[in-house]
């Protein structure tokens, strides 16, 4: 990671890559539905293209902001969350794009400020809001919900096998004292686990789990998705990059669907990975998945 000062930017992954599918050349609108602390978002501009940034997380944005000033009036940043696409853009006038970036999940600005409650490293309270605007916390979800949601949430959005186990676990524990820090539910879904060495932290699907049903992240990229596909003019991009098989799932189906009616072409046959260099540099690319499609020139008959 590099920044001034103290500031510690968030690594964007696989940047060559992404400039490659887009190609933004001046004259080209690119649309960065996830900005973030402007990355990626940066790159983009430097090729020259002009670009409208959203974000739903206001700390990144004002990061965004400063690092970015330099490109003036080439870049406009709103805090917006992508499901809320077309009508975002269609309030800054702009009705057709040459590309749209996804980049989605965490950065590394939210896995690292532990107050945010993304991580169950560091002690916080149980939050996991990527806009802290919203009123839904993981705390709420933990303590309130019903076992079987839980149960559901944590088997659907964190495809733990453990799921009805941690639920059980949770609402045993609650029903003494509410549920409040991070780490207290990391060694709670620890201790459902058989003793023994994991591959990744017993906590691990599960804080994805809760941080997915709190953001509503996967009817977001749905709905997000499918209007960016809209907003594209003809031979216009879109890149994805996914981090966990739900949303690569997502984004895979709706390029199908939309390449079997001739609505779509497919640009990457199978998911880009990152280079092992990249990921010795910055281990959190490893799971990182871009796929990548285009508008047709001409449209179907």
């Amino acid at each position: 990671m590099s920044g001034a000062g103290s500031v510690r930017w968030h690594e964007p992954v696989m940047v060559a890559e992404v400039l490659g599918v887009l190609s933004p050349t001046p004259g080209k609108l690119i649309c960065d539905a996830t900005c973030g602390t402007g990355g990626h978002t940066e790159a983009i501009l430097s090729r020259g293209a002009t670009l409208v940034g959203l974000d739903k997380d206001p700390q990144a944005l004002e990061l965004a902001r400063g690092r970015l000033a330099r490109f003036g009036d080439r870049v406009r940043l709103i805090h917006a969350d992508f499901r809320d696409l077309r009508a975002v853009l269609a309030e800054a006038g702009i009705r057709r794009l040459d590309g749209v970036l996804f980049d989605l999940g965490l950065s590394s600005l939210q896995l690292d400020s532990p107050a945010r409650g993304f991580s169950f490293r560091e002690e916080a309270p149980l939050d996991m809001r990527m806009d802290p605007s919203r009123p839904l916390t993981a705390g709420e979800l933990v303590n309130r919900l019903p076992q079987e949601e839980l149960a559901r949430i944590l088997w659907e959005y964190g495809e733990e096998r453990y799921a009805r186990r941690i639920a059980r676990a949770i609402v045993r524990a609650r029903d003494k004292a509410p549920i409040e820090s991070t780490t207290e539910l990391a060694r709670l879904v620890a201790r459902c686990y058989p003793p023994g060495r994991h591959r990744i932290h017993p906590a691990t699907r599960t804080f994805q789990a809760l941080r997915i049903a709190v953001n509503d992240e996967l009817s977001a990229l749905e709905e997000g998705l499918a209007q960016a596909l809209d907003l594209l003019r003809p031979g216009g991009v879109v890149c994805v990059i996914a981090f966990h098989s739900l949303e690569d799932r997502i984004v895979k189906r709706m390029f199908r669907d939309r390449a079997e009616t001739g609505r779509l072409e497919i640009i990457t046959k199978k998911p880009l990975r990152p280079s092992p260099q990249e990921v010795a540099k910055n281990p959190r690319a490893r799971s990182a998945k871009l796929r990548a499609a285009r508008v047709p020139e001409v449209a179907p008959v």
